[in-house]
């Protein structure tokens, strides 16, 4: 099901129309209603009006998370408080957490694009939903809330955590989709095993995943633990929360919301825009944001922009699915490398299960690497030269296929840390803290 026809098959020339007089318009928006962003178009000598193209987009300044700690706590809002309905933010364990507003259009226009993702996963109205995200701050839960309702699915608020009780409920209320980050459904569906349940009986048969990165490996593995379609979508709390982007049917890159986000990839480096289909930086412009508009807010998330028409009938671009993150980026011994990319390694040998942990250490002037990975069969523990044989063929592998050399502790299965949210799972000590 397509569910906003008119915008998601929109022709290309009427959708950068589009784009364009909303891009103009939200320039002058933020212009006038937010004094960050008079001083920043002042400061290079920039006026609204001088936007003229959508390629004039690359002559805007960009704004980072740091902008808006700066600002904090209301600092980027456009709108006086009394227009103000709701209140997100991040959770602030690094500094001063990031704050977001939204105005009653704000809410309306987040529950519509949240229901376009989820009707592109391939969910309907005669699902039963499961919500397995937490509460609060966090816009993932309320988002998919609100989107699935709006929507005409049946929704559970059962947020994160008590996760036999979670298993429990699935059952008795025969939940069809279940929403979460792709590690905790991983964790539901190990519990969901001790508990002596076959999941393959369950009505079970969608999975809207997102919050955190994933690779195809761990999606392969959610779908032979649950027997579901996993799909995975994309957003983040300063832009508005889940429905920036969402997978179709198709599964080959998240189709963009463009007429509510003007999407460019830049050089992390050099900060110049890049063509489509080359790797780099997400930035992302709100275009019709009341609360707090984002002029080229710098999103850190490794990507591409797929242009190419997808065979579901969507004229929506797509971006690729996130390579990683430019600040998660691991430099070892010289070796660029994505915690992704090693996921997909361990994802790939059979003796060892999906739960990892990535150590970084400093040893003098050289950065070392040790990763803690769970066996499946905790009976290989029992066989030193069978375990110092795996550890020689993750290693290999490691150095085949990512050049990098790593330290490799093989565990029993359920040693490793569960996270009923965002999973943790690189470990940097280089600057002396966990």
């Amino acid at each position: 099901m397509i569910w906003s026809p008119k915008e998601e098959c929109m022709p290309r020339g009427s959708m950068e129309t589009l784009q364009l007089d909303r891009l103009k318009r939200i320039v002058q928006y933020a212009y006038d209603r937010v004094p960050f962003y008079k001083k920043a178009f002042d400061d290079i000598g920039l006026k609204p009006s001088d936007i003229r193209t959508l390629k004039d987009v690359s002559r805007l300044p960009f704004t980072t998370k740091g902008d808006l700690r700066d600002n904090y706590p209301y600092g980027m809002f456009a709108v006086p408080m009394k227009q103000i309905v709701r209140l997100h933010g991040s959770s602030g364990t690094t500094g001063k957490p990031t704050v977001v507003g939204y105005t009653r259009n704000d809410i309306d226009t987040w529950a519509e694009l949240v229901a376009r993702v989820a009707a592109e996963a391939g969910a309907t109205d005669d699902d039963v939903a499961q919500i397995a995200f937490g509460y609060g701050l966090f816009t993932g839960a309320f988002g998919l809330h609100y989107g699935l309702e709006r929507l005409g699915a049946a929704v559970i608020p059962m947020s994160s955590g008590n996760t036999e009780r979670q298993i429990a409920l699935m059952q008795d209320f025969s939940t069809t989709v279940l929403v979460g980050t792709p590690s905790y459904a991983l964790y539901m569906a190990e519990v969901a095993r001790n508990m002596g349940v076959d999941t393959e009986k369950l009505p079970l048969r969608l999975g809207l995943f997102g919050a955190e990165g994933s690779t195809e490996a761990m999606r392969e593995e959610l779908q032979k633990r649950w027997h579901i379609v996993a799909t995975e979508n994309y957003g983040l709390s300063e832009i508005m929360g889940p429905g920036v982007a969402g997978e179709c049917e198709y599964r080959e890159g998240m189709h963009i919301a463009e007429d509510h986000f003007l999407v460019e990839i830049i050089d992390p480096v050099t900060e110049q825009p890049v063509d489509y289909g080359n790797v780099g930086e997400l930035v992302i412009t709100t275009l019709t944001k009341e609360g707090v508009p984002l002029i080229r807010y710098r999103t850190h998330d490794i990507t591409s922009i797929i242009a190419d028409k997808c065979a579901c009938g969507r004229t929506l671009y797509r971006i690729a699915k996130i390579k990683g993150r430019t600040d998660d980026m691991l430099i070892i011994k010289g070796v660029n490398v994505f915690p992704s990319q090693i996921e997909t390694v361990l994802m790939n040998i059979e003796e060892v299960g999906p739960h990892y942990e990535i150590i970084v250490r400093k040893k003098g002037f050289m950065d070392e690497l040790e990763i803690n990975i769970e066996v499946v069969d905790a009976k290989l523990l029992e066989h030193f030269s069978e375990l110092e044989a795996l550890e020689r063929k993750i290693k290999h592998h490691l150095k085949s296929n990512l050049l990098i050399d790593a330290k490799v502790n093989l565990v029993e299965p359920q040693t490793l840390k569960r996270f009923e949210g965002k999973a943790r799972r690189v470990i940097d000590l280089r600057g002396g803290q966990s």
